[in-house]
């Protein structure tokens, strides 16, 4: 892969990561500070999924810088993300196992949000410096 190629592959990552952030900020934020109507609409939600995430958003941004620099270290943080998110993934899945209620939308965001961080460590090792 090329010189230019690598650098478009890193600013595409980084929009995708930042514009995830941001979403995940926007969302997890709008249940744990909005107001009744926004937790009640977010239905049966996990409140330490909802921390996480929200949380999480920051370091999505951060990962977005990393993504945009080619930083080295970018690697680490997305395997780290998806990591955490995969153990945040079990306690969830213990929670359903447990009979807790649950939302199908979790399930998959919780999926993506893997998905997503496992292939931002993808690209980050193809466009590190």
């Amino acid at each position: 892969m090329g010189e230019v190629a690598r650098q478009g592959l890193a600013w595409l990552a980084a929009l995708a990561a930042a514009a995830f952030g941001a979403v995940t900020l926007q969302a997890g934020g709008g249940v744990l500070f909005g107001p009744e109507a926004a937790r009640q609409a977010a239905g049966a939600y996990l409140p330490f999924v909802v921390w996480f995430n929200f949380a999480a958003g920051f370091a999505y941004l951060i990962g977005a810088g990393g993504l945009f620099l080619r930083a080295r270290w970018a690697l680490r943080l997305a395997l780290a993300l998806a990591g955490a998110t995969l153990a945040v993934y079990a306690a969830f899945g213990v929670h359903v196992l447990n009979g807790g209620a649950f939302e199908i939308r979790t399930v998959v965001a919780l999926a993506v949000r893997t998905a997503f961080w496992l292939a931002m460590a993808w690209v980050a090792r193809l466009v590190s410096q």
